[in-house]
């Protein structure tokens, strides 16, 4: 029930019934129309909160803030350095890599193939938005697949910053050879092979650290870009001129 109303509240955003800056319908007017309880329209509402599109501001109402996640997580992270997000990530998904090459559960295994899969998939044809969100699932059950709970919940808490830096990221030059390594990963981790998985993400991320030293200049938000500049162009499907290309670019 709560998927259903988060999926009602997100069609009113996309198709602008709710504008972006204005407040939307009070939890008592929603309870009635849905015919849901309180809690399930607070439940969605918090989902929708986490991901951008709302923000609730105390004694004032819960307003419109973005029209998809992609834009919510570039808006929120307008004044964060693309190599801080990375490092961070990298601390994380190293870990996460290690730990996941030790529980060998197959349930969670075909779940992890299901999102890589999905993964490939859309950057096979061309939708560079699905396949960054694709990509930031997978590394998101693979870091809760370890069945750390910290860990897990110190990544959801950072997942906006993970789906801008995955969309800061896209190179449809660099993609195949990026789904690759993370085709290698999951594999590492189905072997059991702990040191592998683990050598695996950071090379990966290690790849996009030093070609972000080495490219960008510090500041200015993620990536050196405004975040409208960054959603441009990850919906026009690259991020970066294709010269840049030797160095992996999706995260």
């Amino acid at each position: 029930m709560v998927d259903q109303v988060i999926e009602h509240m997100r069609q009113q955003i996309t198709a602008g019934a709710w504008p972006v800056g204005h407040r939307i319908p009070t939890e008592t007017v929603l309870t009635n129309e849905l015919q849901v309880a309180r809690n399930t329209v607070r439940e969605a509402v918090r989902a929708l909160s986490h991901s951008g599109l709302l923000q609730v501001r105390q004694g004032s109402g819960t307003y419109v803030r973005a029209t998809s996640e992609l834009s919510g997580a570039l808006r929120r992270l307008r004044t964060t350095d693309l190599r801080d997000v990375l490092q961070v990530r990298r601390g994380l998904e190293v870990e996460a890599a290690r730990l996941a090459a030790h529980v060998g559960d197959e349930n969670g295994l075909r779940a992890l193939e299901a999102r890589l899969s999905a993964c490939e998939a859309a950057a096979r044809a061309g939708r560079w938005e699905s396949q960054a969100q694709q990509d930031t699932e997978f590394h998101t059950a693979l870091v809760e697949y370890t069945g750390n709970g910290v860990l897990a919940g110190l990544y959801r808490g950072f997942y906006e910053a993970v789906l801008a830096s995955v969309i800061t990221c896209v190179d449809p030059c660099s993609a195949e050879r990026s789904l690759a390594s993370h085709r290698r990963l999951l594999e590492a981790v189905r072997a059991g092979d702990a040191e592998r998985a683990a050598a695996e993400a950071s090379t990966h991320l290690s790849a996009l650290l030093r070609r972000h030293h080495t490219e960008r200049p510090r500041g200015g938000g993620l990536n050196g870009h405004h975040s409208d500049d960054v959603q441009d162009t990850a919906a026009n499907g690259a991020a970066e001129d294709s010269s840049h290309g030797s160095l992996d670019s999706t995260a």
